[in-house]
């Protein structure tokens, strides 16, 4: 294939909600471009973009595609991202490697819910954004409608560059503003015949075109003395104020398609070829240590890896941006993470599955390379001048979702485990881990859709039978005053025997606490535990009641029950433990001996000191449009939350709350039917804070019912 230079490459994200036509104006952009010589359809499951089984069989994209056409001798490569939002991490790798985002709008809704995600992502990731109103050929298709609500959700930088003569079946004649004429399509798309504007429309399109101009001009101070002085601009000069505004992101223009049947698409080549920018035409790319990559080829070589897959036949395949220089067939770079050599020996352009070998990319440029030796998504490949640093990884959004999930047949869990992990390397919004607290395999994710797919490979591709519920809750023990306790273990079966007794003293621990007066505190170990909070050991002996060197082995008694706490198994913290006397033996007593004496005396006092559960609790954030907000607020109530703080943001509210995590495992699912998808959250943790005595009791018989049944 023929090498295109940087200023001749455009790299386009095409993000929006799901149902809007991306798959389909992919389809139709490409038979444009004459790279295929058929156009696929979903319903027929033969389009280009959507080619893995899990996408035939739901008929929706699950996985960002990467694919190229041509126009204009321009290289068009397109990423067309899922429009769902639990597959919000590929909307967000794409949007780090694009220069435009396309945002498909179904032209008989207006803005959705995977709408405004598609937004979010993209004003996070500062890329100019154009929108393409699609369906407008459906007899529920309203222009008028859909523009308005693009300028009430994204305001008055929205600006029509194209708007539709006749929407509804039969739409084929678009009225485009910058070439103020009239553009008819036939069925099949095409090139469109050019014609005048009818006398209909002209009132309608000279308003709009004026409105065109006057936000083209916005963008440069040029262009703005050249409308003053001219009351109008050239093409050439609205095409250079659009493509500014773009970069600015000062303008959003809006164009008009049926992609199902062509109608626009040429057009949209058009727009992408004259008015989007080339990668060296955005702000230059900086490593971690501030170099600056312009997508030149006057660069170091300097590439960014933002996706990873398995393909079948191919392996591991790197889905990489070129920042700088030129990249051949056999060349050497340095992974900046690891610091070692890395040889691309195969480079290939995409679409989707069909591959075409190249000998040579250029600095703008999107490409793929396979079987890499220890490369990652987010990883930079650089000169070995300039190895030192890489290109700041792209933001993961946090899991909102958590799951336990574990293999039907105790064969399977090696296998479980290595596909899972083989999955967050291709999907780093899948976050497995799992819990030795808990002892269960975790799946973090963004939402049940998103655990949905897990399952779904796993069951069709890997034969992996799972099981799959709801997470334990990491709770914490602690005690709330002072108990003393004392145990004797005494062992005698033959020959030496066992013996140990341990009399001590717990307390809470805090800032400042007190510490006895009836007893000397000899010496003091203070531990941090892993999991949180503090075990301070005081030992308190005099008189050689206990031999030091048996300390240890209290300690370790009474970690082991730190360990596993006396009411639930928890995790125990924020205990101070006085060890004040004991008795030994001069033959039987050892260290197992007071090791179990420590750990038995602990549990005896622990139970004698007001014990507490204590529970995670999380701050969230949940945006949500006004009208949802009571809704939204009596759920929160309904789970034990306390709002904490209401602000407006936009359109939206944004409610800030403390949730138990206990209540919100699953509260992506929920917040998604409460607010038909509208509402979105994030969560951090906060603290722990002790349970209502009616949790607790609950939380106790549960523990005790468990024991029993294990018993």
């Amino acid at each position: 294939m023929k090498v295109y230079n940087t200023n001749d490459i455009r790299n386009i994200a095409l993000i929006g909600g799901a149902k809007s036509g991306k798959t389909t104006i992919a389809e139709s952009i490409l038979f444009e471009g004459k790279v295929i010589n058929r156009r696929g359809s979903i319903e027929d499951q033969n389009t280009v973009s959507d080619y893995h089984p899990i996408e035939l069989e739901r008929q929706h994209s699950v996985h960002s595609s990467l694919l190229y056409t041509v126009y204009d001798n321009k290289k068009i490569n397109i990423v067309d991202v899922p429009g769902f939002a639990d597959y919000v991490g590929e909307t967000i790798a794409a949007l780090s490697v694009t220069d435009t985002a396309m945002m498909m709008i179904n032209g008989q809704s207006g803005v959705e819910a995977t709408t405004e995600t598609a937004w979010r992502q993209a004003e996070a990731a500062g890329s100019p954004v154009f929108f393409v109103v699609n369906q407008l050929d459906h007899h529920g298709a309203s222009f008028e409608d859909t523009i308005n609500s693009l300028k009430d959700y994204f305001g008055d930088k929205v600006t029509v560059v194209q708007y539709p003569v006749n929407t509804g079946e039969g739409f084929d004649t678009i009225i485009d503003l910058i070439l103020m004429k009239q553009l008819k399509f036939k069925d099949d798309g095409g090139e469109p015949e050019i014609s005048d504007i009818p006398n209909t429309e002209k009132d309608k399109s000279e308003e709009l075109h004026l409105v065109l101009i006057e936000n083209a001009a916005e963008g440069d101070e040029a262009l703005m003395e050249k409308y003053f002085e001219n009351d109008t601009l050239t093409i050439e000069e609205m095409r250079e104020g659009v493509r500014l505004g773009l970069i600015s992101r000062s303008i959003f223009p809006v164009l008009c398609s049926s992609a199902k049947h062509g109608i626009g698409t040429t057009r949209i080549m058009d727009f992408i070829s004259k008015s989007c920018p080339n990668p060296s035409e955005l702000p230059a790319h900086k490593t971690t240590d501030g170099k600056e990559f312009k997508c030149s080829i006057d660069d170091p070589v300097a590439l960014f890896i933002f996706k990873t897959s398995i393909e079948h036949h191919l392996g591991e395949v790197s889905f990489f941006k070129l920042y700088g220089g030129e990249l051949k067939e056999g060349q050497d770079l340095i992974n900046s993470r690891t610091g070692n050599k890395e040889r691309l020996s195969q480079l290939f352009i995409l679409n989707a599955k069909n591959r075409e070998k190249v000998e040579k990319i250029v600095a703008g440029d999107i490409a793929i390379t396979i079987k890499l030796k220890d490369v990652q998504t987010g990883d930079s490949l650089m000169d070995s001048k300039f190895a030192n640093a890489g290109f700041q990884h792209f933001n993961i959004p946090e899991p909102l979702y958590t799951v336990a999930i574990k293999a039907a047949n105790s064969t399977d869990d090696e296998k479980l485990g290595s596909v899972l992990n083989e999955m967050h390397k291709t999907d780093p919004t899948l976050v497995i881990e799992y819990s030795r607290e808990l002892k269960q395999l975790l799946i973090k994710s963004q939402g049940e859709f998103h655990v949905n797919t897990v399952k779904w490979y796993l069951n069709n591709i890997h034969k992996v039978e799972t099981e799959i519920f709801m997470p334990k809750v990491p709770y914490r023990e602690t005690i709330t005053k002072t108990a003393n306790a004392d145990y004797r273990h005494k062992k005698q079966s033959g020959g030496s025997g066992q013996f140990g007794e341990v009399y001590l003293r717990i307390q809470p621990y805090f800032e400042g606490y007190q510490k006895p007066t009836d007893f000397p505190v000899r010496g003091t170990d203070v531990h941090e535990l892993l999991w949180g909070g503090k075990l301070v050991f005081n030992n308190c002996v005099v008189g050689g009641a206990i031999d030091a060197r048996f300390m240890p082995a209290i300690l370790k008694g009474i970690m082991e029950r730190m360990n596993e706490g006396p009411l639930t198994g928890s995790y125990a913290r924020d205990i101070v433990v006085y060890v004040y006397d004991g008795k030994m033996h001069p033959v039987d007593s050892n260290e197992i001996s007071f090791k179990l004496a420590g750990r038995n005396a602990f549990s005896m006092a622990f139970k004698k000191a007001g014990p507490k559960i204590m529970e995670p609790v999380y701050t969230i954030e949940i945006t949500v449009p006004e009208d949802m907000m009571g809704a939204v607020m009596t759920d929160l109530q309904g789970r034990r939350g306390i709002i904490i703080g209401m602000e407006g943001k936009g359109k939206n509210q944004v409610i800030s709350a403390r949730v138990p995590g206990a209540e919100i495992a699953r509260y992506a699912t929920t917040l998604s039917s409460i607010t038909s998808g509208r509402g979105v959250f994030t969560m951090k943790f906060d603290a722990y804070e002790q349970v209502p005595s009616d949790v607790q009791e609950k939380l106790l018989k549960e523990y005790e019912e468990s024991q029993k049944e294990e018993s």
